[in-house]
């Protein structure tokens, strides 16, 4: 967690230096833009994927500088796993964490559930929109860009959108955009699902059962430990690598590490208490 919020803290502080401070090195400002399309040093251009290819769909030309810049983030999320974005950069994180604490300790109900698989409808919907509209149709009510701008820029508006996502998370639904509709995350989803290479390793000698892992995991789907037995890893797509369930483990089950080769069902005998256990709806 800790480490997370040093990533986050730290991406953010370095936009508002360079751009407020003057923060620089070896005389080239250090990170300038946003999230959607950046710059370090003045020198390698970063951009968004998920952005860049609404704007693709609207039929704009894009500089090569761009979709160089994307192709060099998309690599990057390939090999590390692409939900690693929504832990360890994605500023809102900080804000839907703080509201899951508070829906654990306070509320602990859903007011009604939402499946987890809607934030691809929102995802194809978004591209769809870009394609009829002609414009990025998640960058303009996106509330990671509000809260960079907010932060950044001081705009003020953009406050009222992270407070009713902070409230629908809290009230409503638990993870409620991170977990169910954001469609940034099941872009990610989906580009790292078969490629990453930093997955949640598992000890099936180890495990007893408990099922504190999945109590903890903001998508406990994840931990399914039928499917851990057989693959000796997380292999879901969903899983943004947050490393929340590895402290938390009382056997050290769980470790980071690189993938494995996927194993067949019937590789190893499973423990009967992992057998017997259900992940979390």
């Amino acid at each position: 967690m800790i480490l997370r919020r040093v990533v986050q803290i730290g991406v953010l502080l370095l936009f508002f230096g360079t751009l407020h401070w003057g923060w620089s090195l070896f005389g080239l400002p250090m990170l300038s833009g946003n999230l959607s399309a950046s710059e370090v040093l003045g020198q390698v251009t970063l951009a968004d994927p998920f952005a860049t290819l609404q704007i693709l769909l609207t039929g704009h030309a894009l500089q090569v500088e761009i979709l160089l810049g994307a192709a060099l983030v998309l690599g990057v999320f390939l090999i590390l796993g692409g939900r690693v974005w929504c832990s360890w950069v994605c500023p809102v994180n900080m804000v839907t964490d703080f509201a899951a604490v508070l829906h654990r300790k306070t509320w602990r109900k859903n007011l009604f559930g939402i499946p987890r698989h809607l934030r691809y409808t929102v995802l194809a919907l978004a591209l769809l929109l870009s394609i009829l509209i002609g414009l990025p149709a998640f960058e303009w009510v996106s509330p990671i860009g509000a809260m960079h701008r907010e932060i950044i820029f001081g705009l003020g508006l953009g406050w009222t959108a992270l407070v009713g996502l902070f409230l629908f998370d809290w009230l409503v639904v638990k993870h409620g955009w991170c977990g169910h509709l954001c469609p940034l995350g099941a872009f990610y989803a989906l580009v790292g699902r078969h490629t990453a290479q930093v997955r949640v390793k598992f000890d099936q000698a180890t495990c007893t059962g408990c099922g504190d892992c999945q109590a903890i995991c903001p998508e406990p789907q994840v931990l399914n430990l039928k499917r851990l037995v057989q693959d000796g890893q997380v292999l879901s797509g969903d899983c943004t690598n947050c490393a929340r369930c590895i402290p938390i483990c009382p056997e050290k089950s769980l470790t980071f590490g690189w993938r494995l080769s996927k194993r067949g069902p019937g590789s190893f005998p499973a423990h009967p208490k992992l057998i017997m256990k259900e992940d979390n709806p």
